[in-house]
């Protein structure tokens, strides 16, 4: 699936799995952690917890867990959202 704002929706999708990893309580994110630390950690954990489907383990890619984060994202938002308007 395409997405016309999927920077933007990343964007907001690692702040949304941010929290509910926090929430959750298994991780207290550093400062110090880098993005691609945190995507990866986040992907990983929404696939644990079946939030979201695996990639095939020889297309987990920065680019591919980017789009797969994006996607969980806008499956939350309301069908009128700014972000999901072609």
């Amino acid at each position: 699936m395409k997405l016309k704002h999927e920077a933007e929706l990343f964007k907001a999708a690692m702040v949304a799995g941010v929290r509910y990893a926090e929430q959750r309580g298994v991780v207290e994110f550093e400062p110090t952690d880098s993005a691609s630390e945190k995507l990866l950690y986040l992907y990983r954990l929404l696939v644990h917890d079946k939030v979201i489907q695996p990639l095939p383990e020889e297309q987990v890619a920065e680019k591919s867990m980017r789009h797969k984060l994006a996607l969980w994202y806008a499956k939350q938002l309301p069908k009128d959202h700014p972000l999901l308007r072609p």
